[in-house]
């Protein structure tokens, strides 16, 4: 019977694979499109496993599990610190360096990220009057797996499965919502909250983190918009889309505007 060859470091990451995914379109390749293609592979990294820990603080929620739910929330708010963070390395190129290659992307856009936009999706931003089929086409893994992200209950949603366990009222229209829309603020959720902020102060680590992670993905887009209005200025970006007036939209759109609207009165 054949052996298999032994598992190494390499064979276990696809690392040749891997390194092999990073193919510049410029000729002669210009300096700074490896860097370029390499921080956007690394995001869409980053966006998977983001994908991952949101499925599992969905289940640590509906479970009433706040200790998993906190380790979780610890680990998001660190993966978007390291977010926030590889855009210094991306703002060390230069106008001009990203204008000597910016033509070779032709259609390709970062407002194509499928990925991201799964991420706004199961965070509870969805947008289901976005033309996925024309960004994406019916046949893609991408259109696929937003159409069953836009279905889903999002993390919000699960999170008031936690919140109803802690004596919390959820409003009806909240629980019967049609998933495929945003979810959006309530008032008795929020004097919920409130009421656990001030008798559950455990409760209340959970809650911080919630804010800090939403306040790290504000962070993140403040960040990039400035990228863009550095790099490109005024510019349209790529693939057609508005560049910087399209990212400005939701510049500081909170995720949980629950737990915002009640910071005066903590």
């Amino acid at each position: 019977m054949e052996q298999k060859p032994a598992l190494t470091y390499s064979t276990y990451l696809q690392v040749n694979e891997l390194l092999a995914l990073q193919r510049p379109r410029s000729e002669p390749a210009e300096h700074d499109e490896m860097l370029f293609i390499v921080i956007h592979q690394v995001y869409e990294l980053w966006f998977k496993e983001l994908l991952h820990e949101f499925d599992k603080v969905k289940n640590d929620f509906t479970r009433g599990d706040l200790y998993a739910s906190i380790h979780t929330f610890k680990r998001c708010r660190t993966i978007m610190k390291t977010l926030v963070g590889q855009l210094d390395i991306l703002e060390t190129m230069t106008p001009m360096s990203f204008t000597s290659f910016r033509d070779r992307l032709e259609t390709a856009s970062g407002f194509q990220s499928f990925q991201y936009r799964e991420v706004e999706f199961v965070l509870g931003y969805k947008r289901p009057d976005m033309n996925f089929a024309a960004l994406y086409g019916r046949d893609t893994a991408g259109y696929a797996s937003l159409q069953r992200r836009l279905a889903e209950r999002t993390v919000i949603d699960h999170f008031y499965d936690f919140l109803a366990a802690h004596g919390v009222e959820i409003p009806r229209e909240l629980r019967e919502r049609d998933l495929r829309t945003s979810n959006t603020p309530s008032e008795a959720v929020q004097d919920g909250l409130f009421r656990l902020y001030k008798s559950r102060p455990e409760l209340a680590i959970l809650f911080e983190l919630m804010t800090d992670f939403d306040e790290g993905l504000q962070e993140w887009r403040y960040r990039h918009v400035k990228l863009v209005e550095r790099t490109i200025g005024q510019k349209h970006g790529t693939g057609g889309s508005e560049g910087m007036e399209f990212l400005k939209r939701t510049l500081f759109k909170p995720i949980f505007p629950d737990l915002w609207a009640i910071r005066h009165k903590l």
